[in-house]
């Protein structure tokens, strides 16, 4: 093959390569990014209106309340009269020990202060045992009227726009409260209207 033939050939065959370096494949367009999601709008909340209850107070104060703490004073009374007569009882005894001891015969002595002992035992059983029962009777009062007072609560506190209801101990309240946000009495008037009570039965006449 003669030179100028090789020359050319050279020339068609580097062609393609100096045409692909020339154009290179065009890639695809790239996809866009998604749009960044939007942020939600913040919640506005407005002010709340505040009141507070004295549940305690509100319970003592009631009709209902009035009537069922009397019924319990009543029983506390006979619980006293009662505990007074053991306690004589004990106070006889021990003064007969204290009056006749030397007197009696070792066996009567002995039998004597046994008596002294069951007594004096009983008594302090029948306090213990009387406490725990006027509690629970008091705890339990308070449950039954403090679960019925919740609805009639919340009744005053819609009808009044409240938001919130505090309960507070009047005896230990921390800071001032401004006595037109406490609403204890409300309370107490709702209370006796949805829950009228008979009057307390007459005391027992010793």
């Amino acid at each position: 093959m003669s030179r100028k033939a090789t020359l050319l050939l050279g020339i068609l065959l580097a062609l393609p390569v100096l045409g692909a370096a020339q154009n290179p494949p065009q890639n695809p367009p790239a996809t866009p990014p998604p749009p960044a999601p939007q942020a939600a709008a913040p919640v506005v909340i407005g002010p709340a209106k505040i009141a507070f209850v004295s549940i305690q107070q509100a319970i003592a104060n009631c009709d209902e309340g009035k009537r069922e703490a009397a019924i319990l004073g009543q029983y506390v009374e006979q619980k006293n009269a009662e505990n007074i007569k053991l306690q004589k009882e004990v106070e006889t005894l021990k003064n007969q020990l204290d009056i006749q001891g030397s007197k009696l015969s070792d066996d009567a002595r002995a039998d004597l202060s046994d008596q002294i002992d069951l007594k004096d035992t009983n008594l302090q059983r029948f306090q213990q045992d009387t406490q725990k029962d006027i509690e629970n009777r008091r705890q339990k009062l308070q449950n039954m009227i403090g679960r019925k007072m919740l609805p009639v609560i919340e009744k005053v506190a819609k009808e009044k726009g409240v938001d919130v209801v505090q309960f507070v101990d009047v005896a230990n309240v921390f800071g001032y409260v401004s006595p037109s946000l406490v609403i204890t009495d409300d309370i107490v008037k709702a209370y006796n209207v949805a829950y009228p009570a008979a009057a307390a039965p007459a005391p027992i006449k010793k």
